[in-house]
């Protein structure tokens, strides 16, 4: 007899196939025997003692077939499992036609042995393959590229340490600045990340992280060093109203809480301090291709306080509405809140386009009429990618910002006259942009930038106020005013680089070179009063005049680190 079972669909299937055939082997011979047995005690009733020797070799020689037969079907058997076996390791689908040998027939009584078989072979050829019906999991955002090579993005690859509950981070910044100027108060200003000259500074410590279990998530991060004066000093807002916001959140840089939701590709939803980004640069400096950024980042917010919403349509998109109390501020400004927003996209591992918006806040203290509107857009490409290579990776970022304010004496379009030709309503606007080059080196072990970039703010309302004799965003200073009309235009270019045996330090060096068309920077004659601050902050001071001048170049070392 030759078998011929259809192809089996499935490793279960044959695996039932080969079981059952097993089976139907041990049945036989147990049959068999038996089968033999009852035709010699038949025979021995009927009286055929004559041909006894006759029939009892027969059977003898009936049995021999069937067990030659049997060892050849178990020597198949075993061949299939071989080549089942290499099939598998293979790879390959599990179709296996059996085909017993032709010619050779099988003496085995009706109803046993070919029976049990065929009975075998329908059970294996039936029994359906297994399935599995379970969803695939949606991707993560932004998870099918490596992102360290940009611009404002930690390189780190992964945590030094990570748990179910919690995913600490520690950052440290500390630089040594030196200004050629030479500020005998050693005083730099018109920085948000520089501050002292000739000296060595804690620019920042941070300590916390993120905090995540059961869909709720929070993070904290704390403003020890100098950014804990200096980011406050920064925000007009705190002069309203009671309960000192400048101190109360002086020593914290980010703190928020929220929810994660499983729709679309993730939604979260967060309330509290949060980190900006507008204008590309972090506020951290390890995340950056530079120390000092130009002055589209280094004037515009480094951090927002209120509720922001997170949403990934896809695995390329982030949509990030905010509602927030002002531009920077701790607190609101004047009767109403502020709105804005992010738009992230990144279509390739190599291409990102990021936008930033903001509009309908009253962001100028004591002027309730005036709203301000910004827009921020950035653009980054690796245009270069070759880790085999001594010079293994090259990007480009380009950010260009414009904004202005209208109403309370200022407008977005131009100056505004009377009838008698005078400026009854001044243009209050931003326009500025910022160009960076970045170049790896030996598995990205080194880094080299150039970049610089340039600003024209009339009524400079977004310019930073030089703390003349303790002066803040708040208080102001007679020295350097910030009127409707007010010109300022500035440019800056450095170059930096960058070496980084690991991925949680950089070690920094970069050379800064900034101008403006006003006198602006530290000079050498400084801009403290003798014998320290007098009288309110940045009040006049009878006989004392602030060194201001156009020009500033500067040095910088700083050792960066981030777990």
């Amino acid at each position: 007899m030759v078998m011929n079972p259809e192809a089996c669909k499935s490793k279960s299937s044959i695996k039932a196939g080969k079981r059952m055939a097993l089976i139907a082997l041990a049945a036989t011979w147990l049959v068999l025997p038996l089968h033999g047995q009852q035709a010699s005690d038949a025979a021995s009733i009927n009286g055929a003692s004559s041909a006894e020797p006759q029939g009892t070799a027969t059977d003898q020689q009936s049995q021999q077939e069937i067990m030659d037969e049997l060892a050849a079907m178990k020597k198949r058997i075993e061949q299939l499992e071989g080549e089942l076996k290499k099939h598998e390791a293979e790879g390959q689908p599990t179709t296996v036609v059996h085909t017993a040998k032709a010619g050779t027939p099988l003496a085995a009584p009706p109803g046993t042995f070919a029976a049990t078989a065929a009975s075998a072979e329908a059970v294996a050829v039936a029994a359906p393959p297994a399935t599995s019906e379970t969803k695939p999991a949606k991707a993560e955002p932004f998870a099918f590229a490596d992102w360290t090579w940009l611009n404002g993005n930690p390189r780190t690859k992964e945590p030094a340490f990570d748990s179910k509950f919690f995913t600490p981070e520690i950052r440290a910044d500390v630089a040594y600045h030196y200004d050629f100027n030479h500020p005998k108060d050693d005083t730099i200003g018109g920085s948000s990340e520089v501050f002292r000259s000739n000296e060595v500074s804690l620019t920042h410590l941070g300590v916390g992280g993120d905090f995540h279990y059961d869909h709720v998530r929070a993070r904290v991060l704390s403003q020890i060093g100098l950014y804990s004066t200096a980011t406050p000093r920064n925000d007009a807002s705190t002069a309203r109203g009671q309960w000192d916001l400048a101190n109360a959140y002086r020593y914290v840089n980010e703190a928020y809480g929220g929810y994660h939701f499983d729709a679309l590709h993730g939604i979260n939803v967060d309330a509290g301090i949060f980190l900006s980004y507008v204008g590309l640069f972090s506020f951290y400096q390890f995340d950056n291709w530079a120390y000092q950024p130009s002055y589209v980042s280094s004037n515009t917010p480094w951090f927002f306080t209120g509720m922001r919403i997170q949403v990934f349509p896809t695995e390329k998109l982030k949509i990030e509405p905010w509602i927030i109390n002002g531009w920077q501020s701790y607190g609101r400004f004047n009767g109403r809140l502020g709105f804005g927003g992010q738009i992230l996209y990144r279509p390739t591992g190599w291409l990102e386009i990021l936008s930033n918006n903001y509009g309908a806040g009253a962001d100028a203290l004591g002027i309730p009429t005036r709203t301000r509107y910004h827009t921020d857009n950035s653009v980054e490409v690796k245009y270069y990618d070759h880790p085999e290579r001594f010079l293994d990776k090259m990007a480009f970022s380009l950010t260009g910002d414009a904004g202005c304010e209208s109403g309370g004496g200022v407008n977005c379009t131009g100056n505004r006259k009377n009838a008698q030709g005078q400026v009854v309503a001044f243009k209050q606007s931003f326009l500025g942009f910022m160009l960076y080059n970045r170049w790896w080196f030996h598995k990205d072990r080194y880094g080299f930038t150039l970049g610089g970039g340039k600003i024209n703010n009339p009524g400079r309302y977004l310019v930073l106020l030089p703390p003349i004799n303790g002066a803040t965003a708040a208080s102001g200073t007679p020295y350097f005013t910030e009127n409707p009309g007010d010109p300022f235009k500035a440019w800056d270019m450095s170059a930096t680089y960058d070496y980084m045996p690991s991925q949680y330090i950089t070690f920094r060096w970069e050379f800064n070179h900034r101008h403006a068309n006003v006198p602006y920077w530290s000079g050498p004659g400084g801009i403290t009063p003798a014998g320290g601050n007098q009288g309110p902050a940045g009040s006049m001071v009878t006989g004392f005049i602030p060194d201001l001048r156009h020009t500033e170049d500067r040095a910088t070392m700083a050792i960066l680190v981030k777990f």
